[in-house]
């Protein structure tokens, strides 16, 4: 009796080396449960470097000491490692872009590909969150590698994403299914060529209305604006065309010609289109904006008119990757390039006003801090730097170099704390705090106008008398 009781014990057994199909596992509830109780155990390891994310104090633990930094000036500006976003499916993919939610800052958009044709594959997307740094809450696989991402202003739930194909896709992070809304593949117009940078941009249609256009940005040298209200639909904003610079002349100074390319004419160009690597949009006209090239030029645009610049910016003598408005002074810009430098502009003027090198690398990213008028950060290969402009203009404020050595690809600050993310080409975002970096100005505007005056001053050139 006992025998068969021990028997009948055994046949309801579950082998754990084989799949089970129990229908509770796939209950709903359970994965929400277990996505609670994996962020509370999380929480227990990360809960200090949390705390310092958020500016808050920190719970002390007697059974576990702060961990403390041997060798290291804890009066001297530097980056602190809080964690790294990273999982096995991304591992050495290039982070490409990382786009910060614009209703929760905890959320964090990466995407995954490759900066070449023999570097492309499969593409990937990650949404990490605050909450759990361990594991991704949303993983998105797209047909080839991302190159832009952008998440909407007015709906910030949805999340566009250019990829090396020329394909943009869509998709709602809300949504627990992982797959895209929609697709540009059978779009009328659609890009050809890898999409550098795809952003949404609100216009103003009557006073207190806004909507929200889809912009991109190709190799294929078009600009496009997107609706998405019936799928994908483009309209063509500009053919950025080749800049002819007359024989004889330079290219950097003066104001170059904005002419087609005559390819009869004895010309080994093989295209009249200048690949285009970037924009930005003016924040007092979201009509006008300004797009880097291939060629080392940046451009500044109308939506209004298709076929001419309204300015050409010449300086850079390589491509110009990145292009960045001030956040607090309108007429001011950065732009980053494989020249090795940045560029400190103002709209008004057409040649550079300072140009910071602290290497002999190619610059792969800027951003300006949105705490700091005076404060951006740039990456290249094997360093992270960090610029002052308000301490120093000839010298970064701080430059750290991650032990990996590897190539950082993509910066972003955060919105919401004094911390920057940084990407790299193992496709890990390493999450830094800012220590002892001098506070900011309380004139903000002030304190940025005074550097783009002292430095027009220095390339005699002055913008204002």
């Amino acid at each position: 009796h006992s025998s068969s009781m021990g028997k009948s014990k055994e046949e309801p057994g579950v082998d754990p080396t084989k799949p089970n199909d129990h229908p509770i596992l796939k209950l709903d509830a359970l994965k929400d449960s277990l996505l609670i109780m994996e962020r509370a155990v999380t929480h227990n390891v990360y809960q200090p470097k949390q705390a310092l994310y958020r500016n808050l104090p920190i719970i002390p633990d007697s059974e576990r000491p702060a961990p403390s930094i041997p060798g290291l000036d804890i009066h001297s500006p530097h980056l602190e490692k809080l964690w790294s976003y990273s999982c096995a499916a991304t591992r050495s993919r290039s982070v490409t872009a990382i786009a910060l939610n614009p209703a929760n800052s905890d959320i964090v958009a990466v995407g995954y590909g490759g900066f070449s044709a023999r570097t492309q594959g499969l593409g990937y997307i990650c949404c990490w969150s605050l909450k759990n740094p361990e594991s991704p809450e949303r993983v998105y696989h797209a047909p080839s590698g991302v190159t832009s991402l952008s998440f909407s202003q007015i709906h910030p739930n949805l999340l566009a994403a250019g990829l090396y194909n020329g394909t943009l896709m869509l998709y709602n992070i809300r949504s627990t299914e992982h797959d895209f809304l929609l697709d540009s593949r059978d779009a009328l117009y659609k890009h050809s060529a890898p999409v550098w940078q795809v952003s949404w941009i609100v216009k103003e249609r009557l006073v207190g209305e806004k909507s929200e256009v889809l912009m991109s940005v190709s190799v294929d040298g078009r600009v496009l604006q997107w609706s998405i209200r019936k799928g994908f639909e483009s309209m063509q904003l500009m053919k950025l065309k080749r800049v002819v610079v007359p024989k004889g002349e330079k290219k950097a100074p003066g104001k170059p010609k904005q002419t087609q390319v005559d390819s009869g004419q004895g010309g080994a160009l093989i295209s009249q289109h200048s690949p285009g690597m970037g924009f930005d949009f003016w924040a007092n006209d979201s009509n006008i904006y300004l797009v880097c090239t291939e060629e080392g030029y940046i451009h500044k645009c109308s939506c209004s008119y298709n076929e001419q610049f309204l300015e050409t910016y010449p300086g850079h003598t390589g491509p110009v990757y990145r292009v960045k408005w001030s956040p607090f002074v309108p007429d001011v810009f950065l732009s980053c390039s494989a020249d090795w430098t940045v560029k400190l502009w103002h709209q008004d003027h057409t040649s550079p006003l300072h140009s910071f090198q602290a290497s002999q690398k190619a610059v792969n990213d800027i951003c300006w801090s949105p705490m700091d008028s005076t404060l951006f950060g740039c990456v290249s290969e094997g360093r992270i730097e960090i610029w002052g402009m308000g301490h120093s203009i000839l010298d970064p404020l701080l430059i750290h170099k991650p032990q990996n050595g590897k190539k950082q690809t993509a910066i972003q600050f955060s919105n919401n704390s004094n911390v920057v993310l940084v990407g790299d080409e193992l496709g890990e975002v390493t999450v830094y705090l800012l220590k002892n970096i001098p506070r900011p100005s309380d004139h903000q505007v002030d304190a940025l106008m005074n550097v783009v005056n002292t430095s027009s001053k220095l390339t005699m050139n002055p913008l204002f008398t």
